[in-house]
């Protein structure tokens, strides 16, 4: 196991180091010194001395500057660990490593490339260990984005959970020390996630550092990808004009006057902080004592410590803010679970004389918990004057916070910090303009007497009666104190009376602020909250948050006026965050950028069952005449009991609303009140709407989409739920349908995997009675990570059970099917089964798909007895219905399996079968031609052997008389041809779908069953394609050996000559191995052509239709239509060969006689074509060697090729 291990690692980091042919990466083209290599500046024309620096010049798919996306290569990323534990370059398809992420973060499939970690040793604790390029230095505002995949998790010994976790680092490593920037949260759900990290002015050469650091027994993993660098790169060199609060820097660039002698070095050659210019500021970095700043008496009190002593605890600074170090000091107040709640460290500063030019900047860090707090005020006369407050989780970072002093009275600066639960607050480098001068004569200014703490424990909190209450019952949209007090500064607010609860979490040069309404506007009024020019470092939006909210109910909304004039890069935006699981939502945003706009908007908030947090973000440039105000925020019908008009509304076409519907906004993405979004129109008018998965959102494995229905009132009686659906695309995913009772499990009604074309499609499904049980509807998408779409429309409920179901899977019940008789049918799957059966069910091709079995050894099934299965009775829709299924007997003496026909209770047996080559299923069909109510029985006969079983899946009831074997026109169903659902192959599926246009979905503008755009045809994109010879199969029945058969198709191409690097093969596979018997090259086919196909195999196979290409990108369409597979004729006995269609044209008004003589010379014309063709026909299979020509050849056991039958793109325009 350990070698195979061994090797599979070597396998993966050769791949990670192999560049693909597509991503050829240019380095320093124009020869650049080596300090102008990695610096985030493009010194090339083609800024290609920014590539293979941890991140390359910009990424082609995000289309975003310095960012690494793992597309084209690993950008100069190396694994440095110590152990085969460690870091390789991977992507889902090549599934390996057991669980990783599905699909990858920049494109959401599973061809897009990660760095993902391997081979965690089985019972030691162990860190792998991933390491970047030398970068040159980076500037104060330098940001890092990155996305990071949690999958998997840590059991102990005893299959308990541990409360030790795998925790993700990312580190900085400069002047010989390594300091933390950022660790993963405590508690985070599985799918990806955005980091993200300041590293703060570095100065000289530097390397990041990401660890993973697994506890033992631990399985988990972890995948990175879109590493994105923002404002890195130091201000640009050279003589800027500068503006009026302005000055330059020595380097040249220009620079706010307010930002000289902060303590940061802005310019980039620390001109800004010179001794000489800023030797009257009085600076206190607090790495020799508290300078002049006295601690008043607590507890609790200001600790002096630095990163070393303090150690690595998710809260805590990882360094100092004046040397960006571990070993520099800083004060800091931390959270005492032993306190009571809301005790206050207070630091204050000397005396100082009256004034209007004093000012301070610090450096905060708050991280942790939503409610730290830090306050900056100034105190007179015993008088405190609250100046700037912080509050909430700013990240793992120093932020940077100045304040203007206008006092006309000696006065105190007083700094109070409040450590929230689990929270950390820090201040570093507390520096004083010159216009603070301390004031010399007596008396002093004398402090308030420091506030007594809050009566509550530190989980408490405090009603304005004094009370006290659960933490988690504040601003949970239920009054719990007596007084209200509780839900008054949640949220809802017209911020007359202040901010109602909100708080400014802006890092950069924008803030959220209160402010009064300076001229008339019709929807702000008042005081409003409104963006100002903030003092932090950073370059970003602002950001104000709420407190924490909820749990929320279903129809919880936000609602609030707004007014915006920005550029068109501005915005106005709502998220709602969730820091229980570490994501975060944008729910809304102003759609016109770069004009005035406003208005009063609700937003839809829905049921959250955790605590939540809603965030408002703006960015425009306050430097112009922009503006960003939000007035009077309400919640709306957010307590968890409220219950909507349209409750029990679940009949809904989806014209005029949701009806009783509505999507859990707290999962992964979204269902889209929609119609259209490129993949055809709605089933209801065909011009209105309905729903569909939002394809904006990425998608990967396990993510999932839910539609809801609020709790309902108990059913004493079943009842009907109709729906229609559309399941499209390469490879779509999972859409069913639950029932999930008040107490108690959820239960599956309903389910269908894979695509099934990009039209509408019927189903049915029996809501059972609940009893005493209130209960809710859910239908549930879950995505595998590809492209692909989902329409829901017209859903009905009606009184009483459904009827017979016209298809089942057996996936989720047995579908009505009444078994009797001497053994037993029951439904099971391969996983959970008690009986012997098929190791995988038709559906999903895996061991947990469901089917139906019946136990036929003689101990169950002795010889001559009979188990029957009966359908319920079916309704004629038309003359001739087809009834399909797919069967599986299994070696040895199984018995036999014969299928009646049940009519006004007189039996007809259509079927029987008692032997079945191979183990795959097989599918038979019977058309059944009605004059009444019907039923179909199969019935399992016992023939006495030691062991055995028959089983049936897929059963299907179709309009219309059924076709032969493998021969299709597609336009009901897609006749048992189907694309396999191993996911080992690594294949994508054909689609189904009509000539009617599809923006996603593009194809021939008519079948050649009809010649019209209703007709329909199997397709495929070759768009998604990847490298390493991907490859799309379509797949028939299996069929019985043939001697002398013959298949006849119609294809389609519509691929660029420039863009082909693949081909449409014709294979037949069996036990014995592959052979492919045809083949065309990519290429225009201008119309539909025909093509012939001599079918021989000595044994059970089926024909497959693979579309592979070795060059990536391949662009185009390939389509099938026709497809007739005749038995024991041979292919020159029929005339109906297939030929390429040509135009009809016009004759206009020629005189009869002329028009009859041309149609005279035709018919001789295509008779002595038809004769030449047939002559050479039979030359060609007559000059065949013995080897083609002799069916008892049969197959070798490795794949080849005829290339007898090959047939260029030349000769693929001919049959």
């Amino acid at each position: 196991m350990a070698g195979g291990r061994q090797a599979m690692l070597a396998l993966l980091v050769l791949l990670a180091r192999t560049v693909l042919p597509s991503g050829s990466v240019v380095i320093n083209s124009c020869s650049s010194v080596a300090e102008q290599l990695c610096n985030f500046v493009c010194d090339c024309s083609d800024c290609s001395d920014e590539n293979q620096c941890g991140y390359l010049r910009d990424s082609a798919v995000l289309g975003t500057p310095f960012t690494c996306d793992f597309e084209d290569s690993d950008c100069g990323w190396q694994d440095v660990s110590t152990s085969m534990y460690g870091w390789v370059r991977g992507r889902a398809s090549l599934a390996m490593w057991g669980m990783g992420p599905h699909s990858d973060h920049t494109v959401g499939t599973d061809l897009g490339w990660f760095l993902v970690t391997m081979s965690p040793p089985a019972k030691t604790a162990a860190t792998a260990w991933l390491r970047s390029p030398e970068m040159r230095e980076a500037a104060a505002t330098c940001e890092i984005r990155a996305w990071y995949h949690l999958s998997g998790s840590c059991e102990s010994t005893q299959g308990q959970k541990q409360t030790e976790r795998p925790v993700l680092r990312l580190a900085v490593a400069h002047k010989d020390e390594v300091v933390g920037l950022w660790q993963s949260p405590e508690h985070s759900s599985e799918g990806w996630h955005q980091l993200v990290a300041y590293p703060g002015r570095i100065m000289e050469q530097f390397q990041l550092i990401f660890s993973l650091t697994q506890p033992p027994t631990c399985g988990a993993e972890v995948a990175l990808d879109d590493i994105m660098f923002r404002n890195c790169g130091l201000p640009e060199v050279g003589q800027q004009a500068c503006r009026a609060q302005e000055s330059r820097c020595h380097r040249g660039s220009c620079l706010a006057h307010h930002r000289f002698c902060d303590g940061t070095d802005d310019c980039g050659d620390n001109s800004d902080e010179g001794t000489a210019q800023c030797k009257n500021f009085t600076h206190c970095s607090f790495d020799y004592d508290l300078c002049d700043w006295e601690m008043v008496a607590g507890p609790p009190v200001w600790g002096r410590n630095t990163s070393l002593n303090l150690g690595t605890s998710y809260n805590i600074p990882t360094r100092d803010h004046s040397n960006n170090s571990r070993a520099g000091f800083f004060l800091h107040v931390s959270s005492d679970p032993t306190a009571q709640a809301g005790g206050t460290a207070q630091l204050s500063s000397p005396t100082f004389q009256a004034t209007n030019s004093c000012s301070l900047v610090l450096y905060c860090h708050l991280h942790g918990s939503d409610t730290s707090n830090l306050s900056i005020s100034y105190v007179t006369n015993s008088t405190k004057h609250l100046m700037r407050e912080r509050t909430g989780d700013l990240g793992s970072c120093w932020v940077r916070e100045r304040v203007d002093f206008n006092v006309t009275d000696p006065f105190k600066v007083l700094i109070e910090g409040v450590a929230g639960s689990g929270g950390t607050v820090a201040i570093d480098d507390l520096i004083l303009s010159q216009g603070c001068v301390k004031e010399q004569e007596k008396p002093l200014v004398t402090l308030l007497s420091q506030a007594s703490a809050s009566p509550c424990a530190a989980d408490k909190v405090a009603c304005d009666s004094g009370d006290c209450i659960a933490a988690e019952l504040a601003c949970d949209f239920a009054d719990t104190c007596a007084d209200g007090s509780d839900e008054k500064r949640c949220g809802t607010t017209t911020f007359e009376s202040g901010a109602g609860g909100w708080h400014d979490v802006s890092m950069g040069r924008l803030r959220w602020g209160l402010q009064k309404v300076t001229e008339s506007d019709i929807f702000l009024t008042g005081t409003f909250l409104a963006l100002q020019t903030g003092e932090g470092q950073m370059v970003g939006p602002a950001k104000a948050r709420s407190p924490p909210l909820g749990p929320s109910g279903p129809t919880c909304t936000m609602e609030m006026s707004y007014h915006t004039h920005s550029d068109p890069q501005g915005f106005l935006a709502i998220s709602v965050a969730d820091h229980t699981t570490g994501t975060t939502q944008l729910i809304w945003q102003t759609q016109h950028r770069g004009s005035t706009t406003g208005g009063h908007v609700r937003v839809p908030l829905g049921e959250r069952s955790r605590p939540f947090q809603v965030e408002l973000l703006a960015l425009v440039d306050l430097q112009g005449s922009a503006s960003v105000g939000v007035d009077n925020v309400t919640f709306k019908q957010c307590y968890l009991d409220v219950v909507s008009p349209t409750a029990a509304e679940l009949s809904c076409n989806f014209e005029r609303g949701m009806c009783g519907w509505y999507q859990d906004l707290s999962s992964d993405f979204k269902w889209v009140h929609s119609t259209g979004q490129g993949q055809g129109s709605d089933h209801t008018t065909g011009s209105g709407y309905f729903l569909s998965v939002d394809s904006s959102a990425p998608w990967s494995h396990g993510q999932r989409a839910q539609l809801l229905t609020s709790l309902q009132e108990p059913a004493a009686a079943p009842r009907c739920l109709s729906f229609w659906y559309r399941l499209a695309g390469p490879q779509i995913g999972t859409l069913n349908l639950k029932l999930w009772p008040e107490r108690g499990e959820e239960v599956v009604l309903w389910t269908r995997r894979g695509t099934q074309g990009s039209l509408w499609h019927r189903a049915w499904a029996t809501l059972p009675s609940t009893g005493q049980q209130r209960y809710q509807v859910a239908f549930e998408m879950l995505h595998d990570g590809f492209l692909g779409d989902v329409g829901l429309d017209d859903i009905t409920q009606t009184a009483g059970p459904c009827g017979a179901k016209l298809s089942c899977s057996f996936e989720v019940e047995g579908c009505g099917l009444a078994a009797s008789g001497k053994g037993t049918w029951q439904r099971q799957s391969n996983g959970t089964g008690t009986t012997a059966g098929p190791v995988a069910d038709h559906t999903t091709g895996t061991s947990a798909g469901h089917y139906m079995v019946v136990n036929t050894g003689r101990v169950s099934l002795p010889a001559g007895h009979t188990a029957a299965l009966t359908s319920q009775p079916y309704q004629p829709s038309v003359s001739a219905q087809c009834l399909a299924f797919w069967y599986q007997l299994s070696a040895g003496t199984p018995g036999s399996l014969r299928v009646f026909v049940e009519q006004s209770r007189v039996r007809r047996k259509v079927l029987s079968m008692s032997t079945m080559e191979g183990s795959n299923w097989h599918r038979s069909h019977v058309t059944v031609q009605p004059d009444g109510e019907w039923q179909v029985v199969f019935e399992a006969v016992g023939a006495g052997g030691d062991h055995g079983y028959i089983a049936l899946d897929d059963l299907h009831v179709l309009e219309g008389a059924c076709p032969k074997p493998a021969s299709c026109d597609f336009e009901r169903d897609t006749c048992g041809w189907s694309s396999p659902s191993d996911p080992r192959l690594h294949t994508f599926a054909w689609g189904w779908k009509s000539g009617i246009t599809l923006a996603k979905y593009p194809g021939p503008e008519q079948d050649h069953t009809l010649g019209t755009r209703n007709g329909h045809y199997m397709h495929f994109d070759t768009s998604v394609l990847g490298a390493r010879g991907t490859s799309a199969l379509l797949e028939s029945p299996p069929l019985p050996a043939a001697t002398d058969s013959c298949l006849r198709f119609w294809y389609h191409m519509d691929i660029p000559e420039h863009l082909s690097s693949g081909e449409l093969r014709v294979a037949l596979h069996g036990t014995a191995g592959q052979r492919t018997v045809w083949s065309v090259t990519g290429h225009r086919s201008r119309g539909w052509k025909g093509a012939v196909v001599p079918v021989q195999s000595p044994s059970e196979f089926q024909i497959s239709f693979e579309i592979t290409t070795r060059r990536w990108p391949m662009e185009g369409t390939v389509a099938l239509d026709d497809i007739m597979y005749s038995t024991r004729v041979g292919c020159h006995s029929s005339p109906e060969s297939p030929v390429e269609e040509k135009p009809s044209g016009s004759f206009g008004s020629f005189v009869a006689e002329v028009v009859l003589g041309v149609l005279l010379a035709l018919v001789i014309v295509a008779l002595v074509a038809a004769g030449g063709w047939y002559w050479l026909k039979q030359r060609r299979l007559a000059s065949r060697t013995p080897i083609e020509s002799n069916s008892s050849q049969g197959f070798d056991n490795i794949t080849f090729r005829d290339d007898k039958v090959i047939i260029s793109s030349g000769e693929g325009d001919q049959s």
